[in-house]
C-alpha cells in the first residue's frame, strides 16, 4: 500500500513491545538502554533466536494492522536497544573493550568504543525492512539512529575532532538508508535525541550530519526527538532546547512529543513547511487514553499545523509499554484520529 494520503495519518515512533517469552524484561531493565552487546536480554537460544524474533515481528506488525495503524514498523524487535543494533555493526568499534560516558547525575554507561574509521561493514537492516514489507500491505517504516546521536553515544578514541567522526556515521547512515530505500520500504526515521542534549555542537554540525545522512534519499524522511523513554525518563522538560533549527533541515517530517511533557505547541510555528509527527500518546502512564482524548490533542496541535501536514504518533517508541496497554493506546490513536478527520471533511 502507498503511503496514506488521507488527512492526519497514524504511525509509530518505531517500537512496540518485546514479548515476555523473548524477552527479559528485567534484565532489559537493568541494563537500562544498552548502547553496547546486551545479548542476556533475550530468553531464547542463539540458534532458534532469528525464527523466534521473526515470529514476534509478526505479531508487532499485526498489533499495528488491527489496531489500524496505517504506517507501521517491524516493531523493532530484534533490537536491543533503538541505536545498537546498528552502531555495534560498524568497522572502527573495538567490541571486546567498550568504553564508558558518565552523565551529569554520576551514572557511568558502557558505550562503544571508537578505534578507527567508522565506516560501514554491509547491510544491517536490510532484512529487517525485506521482513516487513513482505508481511504486510501497509505503508512501512524502518528506523535508525542518527548519526549526531551515535557520536555522542561513543567514547572516542580515534577521531580529533568531532565533527569528522559524526560525518563519518553520517555517511554510514546514508549507505544503510539507500539499501533500505531500495527494498522498497516507504518511509526512513532518523532517532537524533542527543540534538537537544548539546544544542551547541547540534548547531555546529549536527544539522550537516543529518544532511549528509538524508543525501539523495527520496521519500518521506523523518528526524524524530524525543526526552527518552517514560520508563527511563519520568520528569521531562516542557520544551526543547533544539528544534526550530531543525526547520532547515534536509528531513520532510519532524516527530516530537507532546503528551507526557504536556508540550507548549506554539513551538511548532517554528518548523513552518514540515509535516509534523505529534506525540498524542502519553506513554508515562499505561492507563488507555480515550479515543477523544487523543482528538483534543489533535485539535490542540491544528491551531498551529496544517492538517495535511500533521501525523499522529506515540510520544516515543512504545517498547517499555505492557503489550495490553500498546494495544489500547495505538486502538485509540486510530480512533481518535478518526474523529478529527471526519470533523476536517475527510479524506484530504
Amino acid at each position: 500500500m502507498p503511503y496514506p494520503t488521507h488527512l492526519l495519518p497514524t504511525t509509530v515512533v518505531g517500537s512496540l513491545p518485546q514479548p515476555d517469552w523473548l524477552v527479559d524484561r528485567a534484565t532489559l531493565a537493568h541494563h537500562g538502554v544498552p548502547r553496547v552487546a546486551a545479548a542476556d536480554i533475550w530468553r531464547i537460544p542463539p540458534a532458534l533466536l532469528e525464527a523466534a524474533q521473526d515470529d514476534a515481528t509478526i505479531l508487532a506488525i499485526r498489533d499495528m494492522e488491527r489496531a489500524g495503524i496505517d504506517i507501521v514498523t517491524d516493531g523493532e524487535i530484534r533490537r536491543e536497544s533503538y541505536s545498537n543494533r546498528f552502531a555495534l555493526a560498524l568497522e572502527g568499534i573495538d567490541l571486546a573493550h567498550p568504553g564508558e560516558v558518565r552523565s551529569a547525575g554520576g551514572r557511568v554507561t558502557p558505550v562503544p568504543r571508537v578505534v578507527g574509521r567508522i565506516r560501514r561493514r554491509g547491510p544491517v537492516e536490510r532484512r529487517d525492512a525485506e521482513f516487513l514489507r513482505a508481511n504486510t500491505d501497509r505503508a512501512t517504516k524502518i528506523t535508525l539512529p542518527g548519526p549526531f546521536t551515535l557520536s555522542r553515544q561513543v567514547e572516542n578514541a580515534f577521531y580529533a575532532d568531532p565533527a569528522e567522526l559524526a560525518m563519518d556515521y553520517a555517511t554510514a547512515v546514508n549507505e544503510e538508508l539507500r539499501d533500505l530505500k531500495a527494498t522498497g520500504v516507504d518511509v526512513v526515521q532518523l532517532d537524533e535525541p542527543w540534538v537537544r542534549t548539546a544544542p551547541e555542537a547540534a548547531s555546529a554540525y549536527g544539522l550537516a550530519a543529518i544532511d549528509r545522512a538524508l543525501e539523495g534519499i527520496d521519500g518521506p524522511t523523518v528526524v524524530h526527538l524525543c526526552f527518552g523513554y517514560a520508563a527511563v525518563v519520568q520528569d521531562k522538560p516542557t520544551g526543547y532546547s533544539f528544534l526550530g533549527q531543525l526547520a532547515a533541515c534536509a528531513a520532510s517530517q519532524i516527530s516530537i512529543e507532546a503528551a507526557q511533557p504536556k508540550l507548549d505547541l506554539g513551538v511548532l510555528a517554528d518548523l513552518a513547511g514540515k509535516t509534523i509527527l505529534l506525540g498524542v500518546l502519553d506513554l508515562g502512564d499505561p492507563a488507555v487514553e480515550t479515543a477523544e482524548t487523543v482528538a483534543a490533542r489533535l485539535r490542540a496541535a491544528l491551531r498551529w499545523v496544517a492538517p495535511d501536514k500533521l501525523v499522529a504518533a506515540p510520544d516515543c517508541g512504545m517498547k517499555y509499554l505492557p503489550r495490553a496497554s500498546a494495544q489500547g493506546k495505538l486502538r485509540a490513536l486510530a480512533q481518535g484520529a478518526a474523529i478529527v478527520r471526519a470533523e476536517l471533511g475527510g479524506a484530504g
